[in-house]
């Protein structure tokens, strides 16, 4: 019998150069490498300069493969997280953008509903695999884009103005989307707009279309930026509200020198966090419940109590 670690040796060692390196990129950095970087990397294989097992370290040690990992490990998390039934609060995840603490916190708390996904042509692909991994009974996306996910049904539509029945879905999920709704996309390939009432709109149809709706958004200071919106937490809330929901549950996180951490303290007006760039620096995920007439009057009457 072969030693199976000379099997694994010799199914390795049959494996040309270049079927090698582009199965090396694809499981650590989940992409095809680049031409230069092909033609590099067999050149220097070929001259025996670069062996295999250094390629690999070479690519699980760049800053590329952490955010991988980061998401891996996000995503592993709350599918544990869905099983047990938990609703995980006190996320955490390295410096750097904030999809590790959206994308966990929303699909934590999916419960087996039918699901429709906004903003799934532009979204993390890791992400997107995820969703098709939850097994879920009917699974659309919407967006202005098209993009061709396989299990996956997409729609070309405004999420202002969506084609679908009311409470067609159980949940919907909106990571990192409602902030460009009504703004200038031309940097996505989209349209240019400046619609004041977008978010409103957008909301308004989400309550209309799901049971609930799982999102996160970018807060802070309020900035009003061509391609973005973002409101101070508690403008976000009010606006979460004036478009029909109640919010059954939310959560802070901002962004330190040591990482993403929940942060209860938030100042109410989001003074000091500002948005850094490509990504936030704060952001706000909640979970909405479309709000009853009875739970509407409650709401208000509270309100006039304060």
């Amino acid at each position: 019998m072969v030693d199976p670690r000379l099997a694994a040796q010799l199914e390795l060692d049959a494996a040309a150069d270049e079927e090698f390196v582009v199965r090396a990129y694809r499981l650590l950095l989940r992409r095809d490498p680049e031409p230069e970087a092909l033609a590099r990397d067999l050149e220097q294989l070929a001259a025996g300069t670069l062996s295999r097992a250094t390629l690999i370290a070479e690519l699980a040690g760049v800053e590329e493969f952490r955010r991988v990992r980061a998401l891996d490990d996000a995503i592993a998390f709350a599918s544990w997280a869905r099983s047990a039934g938990e609703r995980p609060r006190g996320l955490r995840a390295l410096p750097g953008d904030e999809r590790p603490i959206e994308i966990p916190w929303c699909l934590a708390r999916y419960r087996g509903e039918a699901l429709l996904d906004v903003g799934y042509a532009f979204a993390e692909p890791a992400y997107l695999a995820a969703l098709l991994r939850l097994g879920a009974p009917a699974l659309a996306g919407v967006d202005l884009a098209s993009a061709d996910v396989p299990g996956l049904r997409g729609v070309e539509a405004d999420v202002r103005s969506l084609p679908f029945r009311d409470r067609e879905f159980g949940v919907a999920i909106c990571i990192s989307t409602l902030e460009h709704v009504g703004r200038d996309n031309r940097t996505y390939g989209l349209g240019g707009e400046r619609d004041p009432e977008g978010q409103l709109g957008a909301l308004r149809e989400l309550r209309r279309v799901a049971g609930r709706t799982l999102l996160s958004v970018p807060t802070g200071e309020r900035e009003e930026l061509d391609w973005l919106l973002q409101l101070p937490p508690d403008e976000w809330l009010a606006l979460f509200e004036e478009a029909g929901f109640l919010v059954f549950e939310h959560e802070l996180y901002v962004l330190t020198q040591e990482g993403w951490a929940s942060e209860p303290a938030l100042d109410p007006e989001g003074v000091g966090v500002r948005f850094a760039g490509t990504h936030a620096s704060a952001v706000l995920c909640a979970e909405l419940h479309p709000a009853t007439l009875r739970r509407r009057a409650r709401e208000a009457v509270r309100r006039l109590a304060r």
